[in-house]
């Protein structure tokens, strides 16, 4: 499949040359006597031809507009035919109500009703098939299929469960059985088991092979799904919109369909859809930028508690794992006294306890930090919880697929929360957070955000009742 800048250049000067043409199309004089005269709903329209400077700036107007509404479309990422003609219907639409918007306040450049009517109509129609072409997703004859990873013996045993064409492999000298690994790159292959494939290098050259040999699906073999070098792997594919699979065998610590079948398996490196996605990132902007204004005298109250109680800093840090294994620091207010060497752990002694540092934790008023990570995109409101860097070896010994969770964004409060689970029970708590991963939608997020609430006005009402 095109993939890369390539695919990046095409789809983009596509879309600005066929927004142009059907420009031109939906102005000539033909079409819009033709529209505006046997089309039904639309014989009130008037036929409008634009001239000289006005048809440059509606022009250059309804291309920018057009280039700026497609942009979910440039990333190179495999899809279904029927998925990209869908997306690409949206997103044409919706330039065609913003170049409505305008119209409708009376822009000076504004497209003639007509003229925006046939424009976006002429899109609809052309733009799907310009995208399904550039990228030309494979066929069961076509899928050129590429091998990556360092565990030979695991490439060995899944090479015959590959379908398509295998151009070849790359794995880490290192990891090669033979006693000069320069003989595979000097003779294309002396790998028992191996031997008729190409020898592509090193991992590395993942990027450089992706794009050379135009490959379309990557399956994955290797010993460790670490955080560095694998997540590594999966971020190229995603980006070059190269499909990953693995063997069900080896699946434990990836995200994969459910419904699948076969001994390869999809890896979701996205799992949720891009409207999904549009809609959470909007819903996390309005309720943390809502709570933090809202709360602001709050905060203020906060911190100067904590100053006068002495007893250590106003905000507590500690690292935490999120997408793909990578960490990100997370904010508290200080609840309890300092302790030496840092803070590893579930477990809190009885003599590092404050009034305040309980009256905090009991109204989850110490979390109100985590509203600037959910603004700067570190986390959202919903999701699985972040766990403790230094305490993932612990949960992952616990619950073999606990790394599942780094494929999605962490959030401030989760299915697991609302249910009463926590980091002590790292299985059950997986188990909910895969729940909410599977079944993820804005109403769901509204419903975890409500049950939240309540459950915090309870703990509030709990301690007055107790006084």
């Amino acid at each position: 499949m095109t993939t890369g800048w390539r695919y990046r250049t095409l789809s983009i000067g596509g879309v600005a040359g066929l927004a142009a043409v059907a420009v031109l199309i939906a102005n000539h004089a033909i079409p819009q006597y033709l529209f505006t005269t046997y089309i039904p709903f639309f014989k009130n329209l008037e036929a409008t031809v634009m001239e000289g400077r006005y048809l440059r700036q509606v022009l250059l107007l309804s291309v920018t507009i057009t280039v700026g509404a497609l942009i979910p479309m440039y990333k190179p990422r495999p899809r279904r035919i029927l998925d990209t003609v869908l997306l690409t219907q949206k997103r044409v639409l919706v330039s065609g109500l913003a170049l409505a918007t305008l119209g409708f306040f009376q822009w000076s450049h504004r497209l003639p009703r007509a003229t925006l009517v046939m424009f976006t109509g002429v899109l609809i129609v052309v733009l799907p098939p310009w995208f399904v072409a550039i990228r030309r997703p494979p066929n069961e004859s076509q899928n050129r299929t590429i091998l990556m990873g360092d565990d030979v013996s695991q490439m060995r045993s899944i090479r015959g469960s590959i379908d398509g064409e295998l151009v070849g492999y790359l794995c880490p000298t290192a990891a090669l059985p033979v006693e000069d690994p320069r003989q595979v790159i000097a003779d294309g292959g002396t790998v028992d088991g191996l031997e008729d494939l190409n020898y592509l290098g090193g991992l590395s050259r993942v990027e450089d092979a992706l794009v050379n040999q135009d490959v379309d699906t990557a399956v994955l073999a290797f010993k460790d799904t670490d955080r560095g070098e694998f997540f590594g792997i999966l971020d190229a594919c995603y980006e070059h919109g190269v499909a990953t699979k693995v063997h069900r065998d080896y699946a434990d610590s990836l995200l994969t369909a459910d419904t699948e079948v076969g001994p390869l398996v999809n890896v979701q490196v996205e799992p949720w859809d891009w409207q999904d996605y549009v809609l959470k990132r909007g819903f996390d902007l309005l309720f943390a930028g809502t709570a933090l204004l809202a709360l602001s005298p709050v905060i203020l109250c906060i911190v100067a508690a904590i100053k006068l109680e002495g007893e250590g800093p106003v905000l507590f840090s500690q690292k935490r794992t999120y997408l793909f294994g990578e960490t990100f620091t997370v904010y508290k207010f200080r609840t309890l006294k300092p302790k030496k060497g840092g803070e590893v752990g579930t477990t809190i002694e009885e003599d590092r306890h404050t009034p305040l540092g309980q009256f905090l934790r009991t109204t989850h008023l110490d979390e109100i930090p985590q509203l600037w990570s959910i603004l700067v995109g570190d986390m959202s409101v919903v999701g699985p919880r972040p766990a403790q860097t230094e305490l993932e070896g612990e949960f992952e010994t616990a619950e073999p697929k606990w790394r599942q969770r780094w494929f999605v964004k962490p959030g401030l409060t989760g299915l697991a929360q609302i249910n009463d689970m926590m980091s002590t029970e790292p299985a059950e708590k997986f188990r909910y957070d895969l729940q909410y991963i599977r079944n993820q939608s804005l109403w769901l997020d509204v419903k975890i955000v409500i049950r939240q609430v309540f459950k915090v006005f309870i703990d509030v009402a709990g301690l007055f009742s107790d006084d």
